[in-house]
C-alpha cells in the first residue's frame, strides 16, 4: 500500500477497486472490532513486498459469565399485519429474515437482493412501516445510500442496518439518523425479531 492509502485504509466505504467490485467495509470492520474490544490495529506495508496487518488487544483477566442464550429470553411479540421491505444480497440470510422471522410472526414483506433494485422498490411501494437492509450490498448502491435515498420520499421511513461489521462502518463517517438503528451479524433469532418489535412500536 501506499502512505496515501494505508491513512484511509480504515475510513468505511474507502476502497481501492472499481465501483461496483468492492463496498470498502471490511478493514473498516476489523477496525471497528479491534477498538470496541479495547486494542488497537497496526498496518506494516511495502510497495512490491506485501502489508501485515498486526492486531493487538488487551489481555482478560477475570471470569466470564454465561451468556444469555436465546432460550433465556421469551418470545419476541408478534406482528399486526406492518409492511416492512428487506434488502440482503446473501439469499440464505434474506430467506431466514423474510419467511421464519417476519412473515411467519405476521408481517407483509416486501424484498430485494441489492441496492438498486431495493431503491427502486422503495419508490414504488405503498405503505412501508420499516425498512431492514444489509450495509454491503451489490450494484454500486451500499445500504446507507439506499436509505438516505429511501429518506428524501419517505422522510419518517424507521431503518434497521444489519451488518457483519462494527457499527461505525454501518453508518459511514456520519451519526444515525432518528429511527435509524443497527443489529450486527452474527445475531440471535429472538434478538432481531424483538428489535423490529421495538421499532415498530416506537411512535
Amino acid at each position: 500500500m501506499t502512505a496515501d492509502v494505508i491513512a484511509q485504509a480504515f475510513d468505511p466505504f474507502f476502497t481501492t477497486k472499481p465501483l461496483g467490485q468492492g463496498t470498502g467495509l471490511g478493514l473498516s470492520m476489523i477496525h471497528g472490532f479491534v477498538r470496541q474490544s479495547g486494542g488497537q490495529v497496526r498496518i506494516y506495508s511495502e510497495i512490491g513486498k506485501g502489508t501485515t496487518m498486526c492486531l493487538y488487544f488487551p489481555r482478560f483477566i477475570g471470569s466470564v459469565a454465561p451468556d444469555e442464550t436465546p432460550e433465556d429470553m421469551g418470545p419476541p411479540e408478534e406482528g399486526h399485519g406492518e409492511t416492512i421491505a428487506v434488502i440482503d444480497d446473501e439469499e440464505a440470510v434474506r430467506s431466514l429474515i423474510v419467511e421464519v422471522l417476519l412473515r411467519d410472526a405476521g408481517y407483509a414483506v416486501i424484498d430485494a437482493q441489492d441496492g438498486p433494485s431495493g431503491l427502486e422498490l422503495l419508490k414504488h411501494a405503498g405503505r412501508i412501516d420499516l425498512l431492514i437492509t444489509d450495509v454491503g450490498l451489490p450494484g454500486g448502491l451500499n445500504g446507507r445510500q439506499v436509505a438516505d435515498a429511501a429518506r428524501v420520499t419517505r422522510p419518517d421511513l424507521k431503518i434497521l442496518f444489519i451488518t457483519g461489521y462494527a457499527e461505525n462502518a454501518a453508518v459511514g463517517n456520519g451519526l444515525l439518523g432518528p429511527g435509524m438503528e443497527v443489529i450486527t451479524k452474527p445475531f440471535a433469532v429472538n434478538a432481531l425479531a424483538t428489535k423490529v418489535r421495538d421499532m415498530l412500536n416506537r411512535r
